[in-house]
């Protein structure tokens, strides 16, 4: 059983309804959209990601044999509904965003339209990859935001809530504009840059460190990345000096030495000195300890000549930000409109498109949510990615991926590109044909006698 593609890797609750949905034969066509409700507090957009590894998902989905002999022997399902399940694929059509698109609080990302035991299925899963992507790469493009010059690597997988989490974090960092990740699973998996120096055990292996500095450039002459703050940054500095002469005798070269404690922005100053100072400036410093996008931005403005930094805890946690208020909810059944009214979760009934309009600049203006036979002025942004349970077009390639993202945050306004929250957030609005539709279906369930008064 693999337990990260199993179908059986959901809520309960979605078997339990498929197996009601089998009993009274409710197999009509459903609607479901994927939205945040939301932006979280720190965030002033979110930019999408995951949708690859949800339709890689929902291509594959089947059960296997053996999660069938589970199913049987499970009291509340039994061998008819594991039958049913056998024979369960996704068949439907999908709409979204493609990867890399800015979006804001309740628009939808995804659309699914499928027998409803389908659609349902699906749900905790769908939410399950594409909050976390979405979450990892709207933390990841704060830095690229502020550090747009700079190489900026994930450090994170150590740090990750699970190893599936530490992957997808470095797809969804790469994704919003990373040069790389220290993950190596993620260069044969998807092709990212790898990016890696040495641990501080490397170097408290050696009875002296310039032995391992030494050493290590022994084994990798183009352009290692050493670790110099294992005891004393400044004396490490000066003794890198005189490493790098002696190996410029066989064409060896130090590409860049990395802090990873202390006061970053002082050391690098200290060292960027004493490196300019011997003639050695093309050696790079890269820095990494405990950094996000705050503690970037701040050693950038007090003027620390650092060239890249290490991003580790905080991007693949979002810790600011650790989680996406993502819902999958149904939207219509059998031709019909639905609407969820609970208080303060009251969601927008039917099939939604989003029509994105730009000011004569070039910048993002304001989006409108609207139904999807009502167009509006603007970008539609969901497109059809998914038919009949098969892809519409072949997968992106990460490098289109990046330049849509890119691309998106240079369309930015300038407000909703800082770190702090905007004053006035980024315009949604909802068409007045979308708003009478929810009045109307209001009116419906109004209208429902009461079985007893």
């Amino acid at each position: 059983m693999n337990l990260c593609t199993s179908p059986l890797l959901t809520d309960l609750y979605q078997l339990t309804m498929l197996r009601a949905y089998q009993v009274h034969g409710m197999h009509e066509t459903a609607v479901f959209e994927l939205f945040v409700r939301r932006l979280p507090a720190v965030r002033n957009f979110l930019v999408a990601a995951g949708l690859e590894q949800a339709l890689s998902y929902l291509e594959r989905l089947r059960f296997s044999d053996e999660e069938l002999s589970w199913v049987r022997a499970d009291k509340r399902f039994g061998p008819e509904f594991a039958d049913y399940l056998g024979q369960l694929r996704f068949t439907g059509d999908v709409y979204a965003m493609p990867e890399g698109r800015v979006f804001f609080a309740d628009e939808p990302v995804l659309r699914v339209v499928a027998p409803l035991p389908e659609a349902q299925l699906v749900e905790t899963r769908l939410i399950n990859l594409i909050q976390f992507e979405s979450m990892v790469a709207s933390k990841a493009a704060r830095s690229v935001l502020v550090a747009p010059d700079k190489l900026l690597v994930d450090f994170g997988l150590r740090r990750a809530h699970g190893a599936e989490a530490g992957l997808l974090a470095a797809r969804a960092a790469y994704v919003a504009g990373f040069a790389g990740t220290a993950t190596v699973l993620a260069g044969p998996a998807f092709g990212i840059p790898l990016y890696g120096t040495m641990a501080h055990s490397f170097v408290q292996a050696h009875a002296d460190e310039i032995d391992a500095f030494a050493h290590f450039t022994d084994v990798y002459p183009d352009g290692a990345t050493l670790l110099i703050d294992t005891y004393d940054t400044e004396r490490a500095a000066r003794r890198i000096v005189d490493l790098a002469r002696s190996l410029a005798s066989r064409k060896i070269e130090i590409g860049s030495v990395r802090l990873d404690s202390g006061d970053l922005g002082a050391l690098a100053k200290s060292v960027r000195s004493i490196f300019d100072a011997a003639g050695l400036s093309a050696i790079r410093i890269f820095a990494s300890g405990n950094l996000d996008e705050y503690r970037i931005a701040e050693l950038l403005r007090a003027g620390a000549p650092i060239d890249g930094f290490g991003v580790g805890t905080s991007l693949v946690t979002s810790a600011d930000a650790p989680t996406l208020d993502a819902v999958y909810k149904l939207q219509e059944y059998a031709g019909r409109p639905r609407r969820k009214r609970s208080a303060g979760k009251a969601t927008w009934p039917g099939r939604k498109q989003v029509f994105r309009r730009y000011g004569r600049d070039g910048r993002m203006l304001n989006d409108v949510i609207a139904l999807e036979a009502d167009a509006q002025g603007g970008e539609p942004l969901l497109v059809p990615v998914m038919e009949q349970g098969r892809r519409s077009a072949p997968a992106e390639s990460l490098g289109v991926i990046r330049k849509r993202t890119a691309g998106e945050l240079e369309r930015l306004p300038e407000a909703l590109r800082a770190l702090d929250p905007a004053t006035v957030p980024y315009g949604v609005h909802v068409a007045d044909s979308l708003r009478k539709l929810a009045d109307e279906v209001d009116a419906k369930v109004a209208s429902v006698p009461a079985l007893c008064r």
